[in-house]
């Protein structure tokens, strides 16, 4: 049996390209570097002092620290001061924070992207039913990758002591836990995730397969209620991850809008990507999106707008679109973010007193240097439902085609592969060194081939569904909770 055939050496192309690549061409430079995105320069002394109407003395540095004082320049906060712009270049982004993190990760997932491509072309044309998806295992990676970025993000909120960031970060993972404990209690019925049968087959798969292994009177200690107390932990954990970027996509969001306000077309599609993850909310409830799309009261009679069995399909479409979209927009959303140093001092300007020049330098240049950081905020969570709708096409043996009836895998014979037996006598002596290396070859695919086969009989297409089809759900009612608490946040609460 193949194990993985011309999808491994195409996976081991994509790796080589994007490590050779990443130096001279990378994607993620592009979106910020290209020339679209500006960023506003701090005003040094000298020009704060020639607003304030006054010139810096000689030697005010030494003058400064005279009898171990510090005496920072200050200048009235209503001074006509106007920043000035300038280009993001590679030179500057690349002294920014968590710069290599944020390309190394957008890169993968356009080589990701690739590949996934690639196979979803092979399995259409070859029938590859008993290779293993590479494709699947790029998007898989990708998801894990991205929570991985959204952890080391968090963790830097944790070990910061200037702000209630720590709380922030708490507060959204307890109240995603009992949000999620309430989710998982919903019957099939209404959110039709897939879980119980899904979590029914493994279980079953693990128990054929421990009996095959031997273990006549092994059986799993795992409950139910076990099982769902330990997702909605997970859950707890994706929330806290999700907090942060859901405030700052609020954020973005209005200043988007307000940034185009003369630009109608524009500001739907903000609107539109701002609402994308409540309508992935609505796919999943069965009596809004399946029943009622498969029987559409009209009058007396009901109308199918869409078959039962094509629904499956267009979600998956509706989805990908939505995320193209949101992924269209994100220089507005970054630019929107830039533009928060003017903004910061368009407000400096209506208030009274002096303000140290120090302290206008910082704020500005602050803006800029979180920058990579603001735009994983947006992109990691996009990605996560991209790939994670992704990774339920492919493993969950959903087909793109509208129309076409799927039939998730159930609880197979596991009937495991034997390694080729090894015959050291057949071969001259002068050739044992070879024979040798080869029978280690043969040994390890066979290992390989086992080892897979084991695997894809026990997870099988209907547990993916229902996992792949909930962490897609989640990911995206994080986002709706997080965000609609920062549009409140900052449409009411800093108002006053």
């Amino acid at each position: 049996m193949a194990l993985m055939g011309v999808q491994l050496v195409v996976s081991l192309l994509a790796a080589s390209i994007m490590q050779r690549m990443a130096p001279h061409c990378s994607f993620a430079r592009w979106l910020l570097c290209s020339g679209s995105l500006y960023r506003f320069k701090h005003p040094s002394e000298g020009e704060l002092c020639a607003l304030a109407g006054k010139q810096i003395p000689k030697q005010t540095k030494r003058d400064r620290r005279q009898n171990g004082e510090s005496k920072p320049l200050t200048v009235p906060k209503d001074i006509d001061l106007h920043l000035e712009k300038a280009p993001v270049n590679v030179i500057d982004a690349l002294v920014l924070r968590f710069f290599l993190e944020y390309q190394w990760l957008v890169d993968f997932a356009v080589y990701s992207t690739g590949i996934f491509l690639f196979t979803e072309c092979y399995y259409s044309i070859v029938d590859a039913s008993k290779e293993v998806n590479i494709g699947a295992i790029w998007c898989v990676l990708t998801v894990l990758f991205g929570l991985k970025t959204l952890h080391t993000l968090m963790s830097h909120y944790f070990r910061s002591e200037e702000g209630g960031e720590r709380s922030v970060c708490l507060s959204f993972g307890f109240l995603s836990l009992l949000v999620a404990m309430l989710v998982l209690v919903v019957r099939e019925d209404y959110l039709e995730f897939g879980l119980e049968s899904g979590f029914s087959n493994l279980f079953d798969n693990l128990e054929v397969f421990a009996r095959q292994q031997g273990y006549a009177e092994w059986s799993i200690p795992v409950t139910k209620l076990t099982v769902k107390l330990g997702l909605a932990a997970v859950c707890a954990y994706i929330g806290a991850l999700l907090a942060f970027p859901g405030l700052r996509l609020a954020q973005t969001h209005l200043d988007a809008v307000q940034m185009n306000s003369d630009r109608p077309l524009i500001q739907i599609l903000l609107h539109m990507s701002f609402m994308s993850p409540v309508i992935v909310l609505i796919l999943w409830v069965k009596p809004i999106a399946r029943d009622f799309l498969a029987n559409a009261p009209m009058g007396k009679t009901s109308v199918t707008i869409i078959p039962s069995a094509a629904f499956d399909s267009i979600r998956l479409w509706i989805i990908v679109v939505l995320c193209v979209l949101r992924l269209g927009l994100t220089r507005y959303h970054l630019q929107a973010y830039l533009n928060l140093a003017q903004k910061w001092v368009e407000q400096m300007k209506k208030e009274a007193g002096r303000i140290a020049a120090v302290d206008i330098q910082r704020k500005v240049t602050r803006v800029f240097c979180y920058l990579t950081v603001v735009t994983l905020q947006y992109l990691v969570p996009i990605l996560l439902i991209l790939f994670s709708t992704l990774s339920l096409k492919a493993l969950g043996d959903f087909s793109w085609f509208v129309g076409v009836e799927e039939t998730p895998g159930v609880t197979p014979a596991l009937v495991m592969p034997t390694a080729a037996p090894v015959l050291p006598g057949e071969l001259d002596e002068d050739e044992d060194g070879v024979e040798d290396m080869e029978e280690d070859i043969q040994a390890t695919v066979a290992r390989l081939s086992e080892a897979f086969t084991a695997l894809r009989a026990v997870l099988t297409p209907l547990f993916f569904r229902g996992f792949f089809a909930f962490l897609t759900w989640w990911v995206a009612a994080c986002q709706v909770i997080s965000s609609l608490f920062g549009i409140y946040f900052h449409q009411y609460l800093m108002q006053n």
